[in-house]
């Protein structure tokens, strides 16, 4: 009888949720995550399609129409040179994205392969590692990165792996960190009594449970990465004409702030929303992926 009791409050296999499933319906259930995924799918359609939006090319240039309102011809106005802003931000954001995407991919990527393999090899692997990583941090990147921007002339590409060269150690750090906490666990001292090589190891038995931990710094790392170009660009560092983002329209718009708003306010829109959209998304994602948050909690 009360083997009867018992079995009714078992959930019957076919209703349980598969662990992506679940991690999908606790995101799914986070309004600021929700809210930010809608703002970023805002800013992907207007960065690939916002060019349908008006006639003018980005580098075209309306001698008549020089720092003009915004009006009928310019829906977002022009800057002094008589450049449409809408076609502007149009590739200043995309730029901008692809610049923080690839950053972010790499720095992840260089964050959990060294964190990950120090922790699990320590001794003298481990002690080489940290002493890079505490190394690269003291040393003043942003003018590491501004000098070398501006050798190469604002190449976004060199910027790209200049950005991810200096971008990975903290993240690092936090991957070393819970893996050292891994490295002692029943399944790896199984994995190594099987005889499993060690690089297998780190790679399917330790880095799949940081996965939470390396989205979340995927997710950050976009915003970072976004938010140094621009900081380069304002300071003239950064990408250079004849290419534009984000970055280099504030600088442009930043000394006519008073005559012509628009030229700044535009560019800083478009930075405040994706900025606001991946910390919500970012917030959303580790919400769905840690067990003790307040939203796994109310699965």
């Amino acid at each position: 009888m009360a083997e009867t009791r018992v079995s009714k409050y078992i959930e019957p296999p076919h209703l349980r949720l598969s662990r992506n499933r679940l991690y999908r319906r606790r995101f799914a259930r986070n309004r600021g995550a929700m809210i930010g995924l809608m703002l970023l799918g805002f800013l992907v359609i207007y960065a690939t399609l916002g060019g349908l939006l008006t006639p003018w090319h980005w580098s075209d240039q309306d001698f008549l129409a020089l720092t003009e309102r915004p009006s009928g011809r310019h829906l977002m106005g022009t800057n002094q040179g008589g450049g449409d802003v809408l076609a502007q931000t149009v590739v200043g954001l995309r730029r901008s994205l692809m610049i923080g995407l690839s950053v972010s991919c790499m720095t992840t990527l260089i964050s959990a392969m060294v964190g990950a393999f120090a922790a699990y090899f320590g001794g003298w692997i481990e002690r080489l590692a940290l002493a890079l990583i505490h190394f690269l941090l003291i040393v003043p990147s942003f003018l590491v990165l501004a000098l070398v921007s501006n050798r190469v002339g604002g190449d976004w590409l060199v910027l790209v792996f200049a950005l991810a060269l200096f971008g990975w150690m903290i993240a690092a750090r936090g991957v070393w960190s819970m893996s050292t906490s891994l490295r002692e666990r029943d399944y790896i001292l199984a994995a190594e009594f099987m005889g499993v090589p060690k690089w297998r190891i780190v790679l399917r038995h330790i880095l799949p449970h940081l996965s939470s931990l390396l989205v979340v710094n995927f997710s950050l790392g976009v915003t970072a990465a976004v938010l140094a170009e621009t900081s380069l660009s304002f300071l003239g560092f950064g990408v250079k004409p004849p290419d534009v983002s984000l970055g280099s329209m504030l600088a442009d718009g930043a000394g006519v702030i008073s005559s012509a708003s628009w030229l700044f306010a535009f560019p800083a829109a478009f930075l405040l929303l994706f900025t606001m959209s991946m910390t919500l998304i970012a917030d959303g994602v580790r919400d769905a992926l840690d067990p003790v948050s307040a939203e796994a909690s109310r699965r």
